[in-house]
Parts: structure tokens; sequence; C-alpha cells
């Protein structure tokens, strides 16, 4: 793989606006001067690879350091791990890798440090993956994440978890109908949730179908909690934190009459414009969920809530970098405040699903057990593997859905998703 000198400058802004300014990655690189397609896509490669594989990478570049460099060297460090994710982990030519990370260096790093990246570099192509740790699984996992997930799950299932995150993960889309014509017309195929999934798919708004709005880019995982409100049509269905609108689109593709509410103008601006293209209609609020409540209760409510977003660490590597058990505790006490919210809007014998995309069984199981335990009026509606493309794996012990970054490997996995469906009594 090959890129020049603005892809790498590029690359080292992008990995400090993560590691340094704690940015989004997907926000810092909207924000990034223009650069041509070829050299942003590297550019977006590179800092993919660096986020997923840092603890790695930095365990790699250790003994070629005569010392660790000082915290204020965040550039020098950074410089460092761009050139080793291309010599270690992209197959990008070793005098490519080295010459143009060290011309990139040049423009930003100090004169001295400049040579050391030369010479760390250098090293780096000659040893090769000789420097890198044997077993690397847990390097590039922070360590609150990782005993999070040995003590809800399991130390078996944890590292398959981490493992999946090294992995790019595919493009899947939802479409409006004819999913099967739609696989073959765009190389993709059909998976048992009903999703296609895309590999090496290229710029979305290029592909077939985009224009005329057959169909909308949504994990596999993250298309399935809509599914379990069965079916919709002509039903009233209010869609809570609904931006960006996947589900949105689900629901009044499904005959619903949909409410979805957003607090964030921006977001259900798009959302709407979504809809458009899709040719689909929903009635669009923007409020705050907690606090708005409808003229009369509605015949389902989905609730995908605002939370900490570790399922999503495949497509967003930037994730584990930028969050913290504090974000995960901060989240869960606005999930239950939001699932007191929605089951009032629901009427009697109505259905609410509550879902999550994330791995913390603080942000998803508990908030079911907590809300019955408190009382409500409500029960729960085990979830079927039928409803799930007969994947009984995807169906916890307690009737839920819960999906893993592990699931359907064969496949290339999924998104990590909670979601519990439960009946207003």
């Amino acid at each position: 793989m090959r890129g020049n000198v603005s892809a790498r400058g590029a690359a080292l802004e992008l990995l400090e606006a993560v590691l340094v300014e704690r940015r989004f990655l997907d926000d810092a690189l909207d924000n990034m001067p223009t650069l041509p397609e070829r050299d942003r896509a590297f550019a977006r490669v590179i800092v993919a690879t660096v986020l997923r594989r840092l603890g790695e990478l930095d365990a790699a570049l250790a003994p070629c350091l005569a010392k660790p460099l000082p915290a204020r060297s965040h550039r020098t460090q950074n410089t460092l791990r761009i050139g080793a994710a291309q010599l270690l982990m992209l197959g990008t030519p070793a005098h490519a890798a080295v010459a143009e990370t060290v011309d990139a260096a040049h423009r930003r790093l100090p004169r001295p440090h400049v040579g050391l990246v030369n010479a760390v570099l250098r090293r780096v192509a000659r040893e090769g993956a000789a420097l890198l740790p044997g077993d690397a699984t847990a390097y590039n996992t922070p360590k609150w994440l990782w005993r999070g997930w040995s003590e809800h799950y399991g130390e078996e299932t944890c590292r398959a978890i981490a493992a999946a995150h090294q992995r790019e993960a595919a493009l899947d889309l939802s479409v409006k109908d004819g999913a099967a014509a739609w696989a073959t017309r765009l190389g993709g195929r059909v998976l048992p949730t009903g999703s296609i999934r895309l590999e090496d798919a290229g710029a979305v708004p290029r592909l077939d179908g985009f224009d005329t709005g057959a169909w909308w880019v949504q994990d596999a995982a993250a298309a399935l909690p809509a599914k379990l409100l069965g079916d919709i049509r002509g039903k009233h269905v209010i869609d809570l934190c609904a931006a960006p609108g996947g589900k949105t689109a689900q629901l009044a593709a499904g005959g619903a009459r949909v409410t979805a509410i957003d607090r964030s103008p921006e977001r259900l601006a798009r959302l709407a414009a979504n809809l458009k293209r899709l040719g689909l209609e929903a009635e669009t609020i923007v409020a705050d969920a907690a606090s708005w409540r409808p003229s009369q209760p509605a015949d389902a409510v989905l609730l995908d809530a605002p939370c900490s977003a570790t399922g999503t660490i495949r497509r967003h590597p930037d994730i584990p970098h930028l969050k913290s058990p504090r974000d995960v505790t901060d989240a869960a006490a606005a999930q239950r405040h939001l699932l007191d919210a929605a089951l009032a809007m629901v009427k009697p014998g109505g259905t609410l699903v509550y879902a999550v995309c994330s791995l913390q069984p603080e942000e998803g199981e508990a908030q079911i057990a907590g809300l019955l335990a408190r009382g409500a009026p409500i029960r729960r509606r085990p979830v079927a593997a039928t409803e799930v493309g007969g994947l009984k794996e995807l169906v916890s012990t307690a009737g839920d859905l819960r999906t893993l970054p592990c699931h359907i490997p064969e496949l290339g996995g999924l998104d990590g998703f909670y979601a519990g469906r439960l009946e207003r009594l």
C-alpha cells in the first residue's frame, strides 16, 4: 500500500487529534484540509491500524529506544507508531515507509528527533515481525475493558472479542426490499439476519442504489433491535434518540407511523435528509427524550440509548482510547432515566425495546434487571432465535439479544449490541 508525504502528514495530525486532543477520528477527518481521495483513505488506514494495535506497536518500539520518550514528545512517539504500523502491519515497502515518514517528520519535529525517527524505523525495517510480542491480543485492549469483559463473558470470549477488534469491519446495508437481488447487483451476500454485507465496498455514494434510495448503511447487529418489534404495519412507533436514523428508516419501511425524537437539531436534520433520499416518511421532533411525552401512549417504543459505544470498536478503533469507566457510569445513569421515560410512553399491552451498542453489562443487561427490580409494570418478552436469523448464539440465557464482535466469524463478525424486549402491563 502506498501513499505520499501529505497522507503521512495527515495521519500524524489525525493521530494527534485522537490521542492528544481527545477528538473522535471521524470528526477529525471531516475537519482535515482537503486531501486527494487516495491519500485521505490511506491516512485513515494508517491511523486506524495504529489505534487498533497501539499496545502491540509500543511493545515493538520499546527495545528500539534507549529510554522511553517523555510525554511532551508525543508527536515523535506518534510518528514512530505511524512508521512502524506501515512496516509491521500494512506491508508498505520499507523504503517508502521509512523515507516518506521521515520526510513528514522533517516538517513537524525538532531536527534531533528526525534523526531518531530515521534510526528507529530503519531498525524496525531490519528486524521486522520479530519485534512484535508473541500473544498480542491483550496488549491492544485497555485494562479496564479487558477486566470487565473477562468477568462478564469469560476469558476465552474476552480474548475472541479483542481479536475481532483487530480486523476492519465490512460494510453492511439494510434494504427496503429485494435483499437477494441487491446483494447480486452489489457483489455482496445476504447474512442470515437479512442484511447485505459488502467487502471492499469503496465510496458509499458511488454504489449502485444510493441515489435511488434503495438501501442505507447499517451494521447487521444494529438492524436487529427494530426487528424485535415484529409486525408494525399501521402501528404508532416512537423512536427515541433516533439519529442518525437507521432504525427510523427500518420502522418507516416496515409500514409504521414513526415519531423520531432526538435532542440534536443537526443530527435530526441529517436523519430527515436520509429519509428523503430513501423516500420514507416520519415525524421528526427536536426534544430531550427524558422529558418529552407524546399526546397519547404509542403502540411501541424503540429506545436506542446513548452509550459508551464499546460495541462499535471494530468500526471506530478510537473508542478504547477516548472512553473510560466514568463514561460507562455516566451513561448508565442517563440510560436509567431514559428507560423510565420510555416506559411511560408505551400503552398497556405495547412493546418497549431497549438497545445499546455497548459491550458493558452495566449499560445492557443490568439496565433491564434494574427496571424489573424496581417493580416497573413490565414483563420480559424473550427473543427467539428465529427472529435473529436462526443464530442461537445471539440470544442470551435470559432471552435478550446480545451480539458480540466474535459472533459469526466466518462471515466477518458483528458489532456488539444488547437489546431487551419488554411488554407494558
